[in-house]
């Protein structure tokens, strides 16, 4: 048995994720862990499974339905990642570059990214366009979480930002 990180893209209808699901499971594979989701009228998503090498040749046959699958072995986890594990949420007009800007502070601070997702929706009141981050994040220190926390502070006073502890558990 192989772990295979799956990427996977196609444009978006019923029934790919059950493809999906009914080749690794025919080739007595484990779905293990996965993210998807429908951005822009494609469903896009990673799964790490536990499967037979034959399992590369029935994702072959899912292109034919106009789903591209790359398959990447995967590396041995990790005992265990050092560091306070952090929820960062950060809320603020729309501007070009705030992604940019916001993972410039965090990997200049030496915080690891492990989970990201962004979205655009309209301000309750004022109709203004909002653009919202949500992170999960591992910092190596508390000297790296304050960092962190100022760092982005300082990126614009019409951004709202909250970091807080993760409970371990």
């Amino acid at each position: 048995m192989a772990s295979l990180v799956l990427t996977v893209i196609g444009p978006d209808r019923p029934g790919l994720v059950r493809a999906l699901a009914t080749a690794v499971a025919a080739h007595g594979g484990s779905w293990l862990e996965s993210r998807m989701a429908r951005l822009a009228g494609q469903f896009a998503g990673i799964v790490l499974v536990e499967a037979p090498e034959s399992l590369l040749d029935a994702l072959r046959t899912l292109e034919s339905e106009g789903l591209r699958i790359v398959a990447q072995d995967a590396m041995a986890p990790a005992a265990s990642v050092a560091g306070e594990r952090l929820m960062l949420e950060v809320v603020g007009n729309d501007r070009p570059g705030i992604v940019r800007d916001v993972t410039q502070v965090l990997a200049e601070c030496g915080v690891n990214i492990e989970e990201l997702t962004t979205d655009v929706g309209s301000a309750s009141f004022s109709g203004e366009t909002m653009f919202k981050v949500v992170a999960t994040l591992r910092a190596p220190s508390p000297e790296a979480v304050e960092a962190a926390r100022v760092g982005l502070e300082r990126l614009g006073n019409e951004l709202m930002v909250d970091v807080q502890a993760v409970p371990q558990g």
